[in-house]
């Protein structure tokens, strides 16, 4: 649904624009819409406001939502990129510590989805991907880089967010 700016103010302010948002909509974004409907609904009538002022601040709240776009999309490839990541774990050995401090060692039963992230099930503990320290290789893992002595375990430190 598209509203035009003599719409906005005439047809009750932001009560007109309400369809048009999304519930998924940022503070942001909708503390600038209400800047600029509140600026179309004072202005004066004898002076009204510069067109190409006008036509700046919605090109401006155009660019606003596609960035918006974008870092929703860049999102659901991070997501995605974490749940193979974290499915490639299954049948490694990693080393973690839990948010109440404890340190562990297992081998990676299992890999649950939840809103959070990625849980992996290691030898019965559910543990984080985030809170994973090191992951050992398995059949296909190359020579630890810093022991001097071949080994079928390598080290990856995983990104923190």
């Amino acid at each position: 649904m598209s509203i035009s700016a003599t719409e906005a103010v005439t047809g009750g302010g932001l009560q007109a624009l309400a369809p048009a948002t999304t519930s998924a909509t940022s503070p942001d974004k909708d503390m600038f819409l209400q800047l600029l409907v509140a600026q179309l609904r004072y202005q004066d009538p004898m002076n009204p406001a510069d067109t190409g002022e006008f036509l700046s601040q919605s090109a401006q709240f155009t660019a606003l939502e596609k960035m918006q776009d974008v870092a929703d999309q860049t999102a659901l490839v991070l997501g995605a990129q974490m749940a193979f990541g974290a499915s490639s774990l299954v049948g490694r050995e990693v080393s973690y510590t839990l948010a109440d401090g404890t340190e562990g060692t297992g081998t990676v039963q299992g890999v649950t989805f939840e809103a959070s992230g990625p849980v992996l099930d290691v030898d019965g503990t559910d543990v984080p991907l985030v809170n994973v320290l090191t992951v050992a290789g398995g059949a296909s893992a190359a020579t630890s880089a810093g022991s001097g002595t071949s080994s079928a375990s390598t080290s990856a430190t995983p990104a923190r967010p």
